[in-house]
């Protein structure tokens, strides 16, 4: 186990839903969850900025509206979407959070869960920096368990059987986590 990840079992959620000791970069991109609105599933997605590309600073620099449009030509067409997530995991094993898990991000775009549409209104977004095709690491693999069960604990509503990919509440859509992601691998660990 790394040392980042020896440091996710300490963590707790405060009062207004950000993880204690973990780096904030916060985004202007979200709002207040609907009045009714239970926290009840877990979006895992993925993401790399410019796409196949890891490290840096573009993917923060995306979500809080200050990526460098000029830095890559693939950044100008994205410049003028205005996207979040609760939090990426990256390659290291390392987390950011951009919005507090108690507001809505806007991670899942049109999406549907179980005849329920809009699950931005229900769901926590987590972004792993990679790619479909690309393995995912070990230090990400055991944040992202450690995060969920501390989710879990926080959100009785998240099951296993509610945490998705992406491209299944956005099927035809999106495709992330992608083949690279193992499913079995990750879901087991919350057993433990």
């Amino acid at each position: 186990m790394t040392a980042g990840a020896r440091a996710i079992n300490c963590l707790i959620i405060d009062q207004q839903g950000w993880l204690e000791g973990v780096a904030r970069r916060p985004s202007p991109n979200h709002n207040q969850r609907p009045a009714q609105a239970e926290v009840s599933l877990l979006v895992i997605h993925n993401i790399s900025l410019p796409p196949g590309q890891f490290g840096g600073t573009s993917i923060c620099d995306f979500f809080t509206n200050c990526l460098d449009v000029s830095a890559h030509p693939y950044f100008r067409e994205i410049a003028d979407l205005r996207v979040s997530a609760h939090l990426l995991i990256e390659r290291g094993g390392e987390l950011v959070q951009f919005v507090s898990f108690d507001d809505r991000a806007w991670h899942a775009g049109q999406s549907c869960f179980a005849g329920v549409e809009n699950c931005n209104d229900f769901s926590i977004g987590i972004e792993l920096e990679g790619t479909d095709d690309t393995a995912y690491t070990e230090q990400q693999y055991q944040t992202l368990t450690d995060i969920t069960r501390l989710l879990m604990a926080r959100y009785p509503a998240i099951s296993k059987r509610h945490i998705v990919g992406h491209s299944d509440i956005a099927p035809g859509r999106k495709t992330d986590p992608g083949q690279g992601f193992d499913w079995p691998r990750y879901l087991n660990t919350l057993e433990c």
